[in-house]
């Protein structure tokens, strides 16, 4: 297996011409494909699903649906462990499939006295599902697990168009172990479909990079929308680095760019409006109360206590509180700082592969720096990257209410940036700077695999020194990758995977093992 395969054939990277435009004059005619025969019968559904496209390996496709099966029965595994989960929220679907009034407010109860303290998209699957099934701990989990399975397909999709099958799966394998991603999509907080619909929403901006067209980025502003009506303004987190992305990188001219922009504006207005547009028009005497907010408003919750107040703590109504921290102070939900997701409380959820994806990003920024403008492949890199940083920086230093598991929403933007920085790299291993860089994201990954269990002293405490040694052994030999045998190579592929996976897959079994309830819930064992 190789962790990188041609697609020259559809890649405008490798074009001497902007892209969808041949050279002019071009050299030689072009040779004439031969239409299709009209009588070769269709492969059966069945076959063309396992097989998958007639340009991957054969493995290619029973890889990916082995990798989404794998996830499904991991996700599903003793889920009903967590019973109700979040009991404010399953309260909310009950009263969801019992009253059609109810699902579509989000009210907490049947009667539509008062909502949730969000809008309701994220219940919607859940209330259908208990509709559909009946009310139970599992009705409740299964779609929130559905998502999880979706979301490593969308970044498997997204990774193997402008790579190959081998970084999707690393991509897909990375977010499904990650440990606060199986916490929160096995729970029924609106996390899950925010992660979901972010990962759709980087998706489709990247489709539109490769053709430009309009439609691409109409439907990633639909999907921002929906993610607004499940988490409101976090949605908008990574709106600057996509637009900007998308206005320096699309193969279109600067006219089209800045009115595609504006198409995509539009959708996420209409998918994301028209659910507030009903609710502000309807006469309060006849909707239920909008919970958590101060005027029976829903702006005035969305820009208030769910929206700059999370980011300078001024929260009134919060539970723990107003008022921020000040200098490098979080008030009462942590200190804030550029480490704040590598603490104590926070490493362990989610930081694993935080510095090997910082690591990879930049190199792989370094090896397009002579692409053309409009590389997809850079652009990919500059899409996941920028979603990642944007929210890393907010989550690090916003003042308001802050929870371990709101870091879920990195998980979609880490796991791409490990699959597409492997493979770029692995491509040019022969170059000493890409072999000394994929060795420093394996070092870094080895020696912070080792600090985060030694965190936990009484927690499996032979496994830190496997990750470290194992980790560190791996990134020598990816030094002299270019140089080994096939073999030796393999082994040393697989020896750095299991030591950079095996931290975060023993938190997420150790998290599959347990029940988690309650409104704070956080992954693995305790520190």
């Amino acid at each position: 297996m190789t962790l990188y395969y041609d697609q020259s054939t559809h890649d405008r990277d490798a074009s001497p011409d902007t892209w969808g435009r041949p050279s002019a004059p071009t050299p030689a005619a072009p040779v004439p494909v031969p239409a299709p025969d009209a009588g070769e019968p269709k492969q059966p559904f069945v076959r063309r699903l396992w097989r998958g496209r007639p340009e991957d390996p054969r493995w290619a496709r029973p890889a990916f649906l082995g990798l989404l099966l794998a996830t499904l029965l991991l996700y599903l595994y003793n889920l009903s462990a967590s019973g109700y989960a979040n009991s404010f929220y399953s309260a909310a679907v009950q009263a969801g499939s019992q009253s059609w009034k109810a699902f579509f407010f989000g009210s907490l109860d049947a009667a539509n006295a008062i909502t949730v303290d969000k809008p309701p998209a994220s219940l919607w699957p859940m209330a259908l599902s208990v509709r559909l099934f009946g009310l139970s701990s599992f009705a409740i989990l299964l779609p929130e697990v559905l998502m999880g399975v979706g979301t490593v397909a969308v970044v498997y999709a997204a990774v193997r168009r402008r790579f190959s099958p081998a970084a999707g799966l690393i991509a897909g394998a990375v977010l499904a172990l990650t440990p606060v991603a199986a916490l929160m999509f096995r729970f029924n907080n609106p996390d899950a479909m925010l992660a979901l619909l972010m990962a759709v929403a980087c998706y489709f901006v990247i489709r539109g990079l490769e053709d430009g067209r309009t439609r691409w980025l109409v439907w990633a502003g639909v999907a921002i929308g929906f993610a607004f009506l499940a988490k409101t303004l976090q949605a908008f987190l990574i709106l600057p680095p996509l637009a900007l992305v998308y206005a320096v990188c699309a193969p279109v001219s600067v006219k089209k760019r800045i009115g595609q922009l504006a198409a995509g504006l539009v959708a996420i207005v209409v998918s994301g409006g028209w659910w507030v547009a009903i609710v502000e028009l309807w006469p309060a005497s006849s909707r239920p109360y909008i919970g958590g907010s101060q005027n029976n408003s829903f702006l005035e919750l969305t820009f208030g206590y769910n929206g700059l107040g999370r980011l300078n703590g001024d929260e009134t109504g919060s539970v723990g509180g107003g008022g921020g921290g000040g200098n490098g102070g979080g008030g009462n939900w942590g200190e804030t700082g550029w480490d704040r997701l590598f603490s104590s409380s926070i490493g362990g959820q989610i930081s694993w592969l935080i510095p090997a994806a910082l690591i990879l990003l930049i190199a792989g920024l370094v090896a397009t720096r002579k692409a053309k403008r409009t590389s997809v492949t850079r652009g990919s890199f500059l899409v996941w990257g920028g979603a990642l940083i944007t929210t890393m920086l907010v989550f690090s230093y916003m003042q308001g209410i802050f929870h371990e598991y709101y870091t879920v929403a990195l998980a979609p933007y880490i796991a791409p940036l490990i699959g597409m920085g492997a493979a770029k790299l692995w491509e040019e291993r022969g170059k000493m700077w890409a072999s000394l860089s994929l060795a420093a994201a394996m070092t870094a990954t080895a020696v912070w695999g080792y600090v985060l269990l030694n965190r936990s002293s009484d927690y499996l405490p032979w496994l830190k020194w496997l990750v470290l040694v194992g980790g560190l052994a791996a990134a020598l030999g990816l030094i002299f990758a270019a140089k080994l045998g096939r073999q030796l190579t393999m082994g040393v592929v697989g020896l750095g995977l299991a030591a950079a996976l095996a931290g975060p897959t023993a938190y997420t079994l150790t998290t599959l093992n347990e029940g988690h309830t309650g409104s704070i819930v956080t992954a693995g064992p305790a520190v």
